[in-house]
């Protein structure tokens, strides 16, 4: 691993120039009081930038809708004071020479009203139900619908006005956008609900409210998972076919990239192939992909007996030669690191310069700080 490796070569989508391979992947972060980001935020986000992170995916944001928030002290991306703070986190960003987009988020039917003190307004859901056969807070009307795309849309037109390089939709883990993807969840019977296709409508006109504000240029990038906080063996598609199918929509409705959110970037996603399901999304749509899961770490997020992040994961670098080689080959064109960056804002450049001795392992307690 050195500077010549393809992880280290430039990429660009669209306008969107970036120096090399690596993005940060977005992590929720409660340290945005009153919903605002502050300079503690600025600093964390541009050490990542100094340090030569390709791309920074913030943490989720949560667009302007009463209920899409289901944590205490999450940025918003909507209102004076935020939008205020994002200019500075941004500026500082681009100052360090980085590149950044917000991930725009609403939590739907995973927020529960009963333990959640930002809003008094009910959990919303495509069917009021929080994961199959568990029902929470209110299926949407027309109107919650129409409301929730214009709240992505004022973000993305925002997130342009104060110069943000693009943005992602959040519509993956089971939060709304997904938990209108997922048949477990949507039940609909109108234009949103049907089949897997069908399901699309709700992001598709997304995509297309937020098309019209911001021109054809200006990225968009989609971040979806198979899998679902409330079941991590769920599957939208089940075959190749399926996949290239429900992705069709989207891509034509004006989504630039596909960040694959996977637990293990290294295990394949279909019988017969040893693709990962960003080199599938890349196969089928064509679009430039973002693959992420366990990068840099030796054990995987999430522990599913605990339901909840892992208290440590030691540093491993053994699997670098195989992403490095299936970025090489085509397969997926970005690498979302997470945990690794969120412990050491310094990863990409020890990963550059061989300095794997001075990796440290992660620990949860990196939660509890903007390092």
């Amino acid at each position: 691993m050195d500077s010549q490796s393809v992880l280290f070569q430039p990429f660009t989508v669209g306008p969107l120039d970036l120096r090399n391979r690596f993005a940060m992947a977005p992590m929720t972060r409660q340290f945005s009081p009153g919903n605002v980001p502050n300079e503690k935020v600025v600093a964390y986000y541009e050490r990542r930038a100094r340090n030569q992170v390709g791309l920074i995916i913030s943490e989720g944001t949560c667009v302007g809708h009463d209920g899409a928030s289901g944590y205490d002290n999450v940025p918003f991306f909507c209102g004076e004071q935020a939008l205020a703070g994002w200019k500075q986190v941004i500026d500082g960003v681009h100052a360090a020479g980085g590149k950044m987009i917000p991930q725009l988020w609403h939590v739907g039917a995973i927020r529960d009203p009963e333990n959640d003190a930002t809003s008094d307004a009910p959990a919303y859901s495509p069917s009021g139900l929080v994961r199959p056969g568990k029902e929470r807070g209110v299926a949407m009307t027309q109107k919650d619908i129409d409301d929730v795309i214009t709240a992505f849309a004022q973000a993305a037109e925002d997130a342009q006005r104060l110069g943000f390089d693009g943005i992602e939709i959040h519509g993956a883990h089971g939060y709304l956008l997904d938990q209108f993807f997922w048949e477990g969840t949507n039940q609909r019977d109108d234009r949103y609900g049907g089949d897997m296709v069908q399901r699309t409508q709700f992001v598709v006109e997304i995509v297309e409210a937020i098309r019209k504000r911001v021109g054809e240029v200006f990225p968009i990038c989609l971040r979806w998972s198979q899998w679902k906080q409330q079941d991590y063996e769920a599957r939208l598609a089940s075959t190749p076919e399926e996949l290239e199918a429900f992705l069709a929509p989207l891509s034509a409705a004006g989504v630039d990239i596909f960040h694959c959110s996977t637990r293990r970037f290294w295990e394949p996603e279909f019988d017969g192939s040893p693709m990962n399901l960003a080199g599938w999304v890349k196969k089928v749509t064509g679009k430039a992909t973002i693959t992420v899961g366990s990068i840099g770490l030796n054990c995987q997020f999430i522990d599913e007996e605990q339901r909840d992040m892992v208290d440590q994961s030691g540093a491993d670098t053994g699997r670098l030669a195989e992403l490095t080689s299936r970025v090489a080959a085509g397969e997926f064109d970005l690498v979302a690191v997470g945990r690794a960056l969120l412990q050491d804002p310094e990863w990409v450049l020890k990963v550059r310069d061989q300095r794997f001795d001075e990796m440290n392992d992660y620990t949860k307690a990196s939660l509890m700080t903007l390092v």
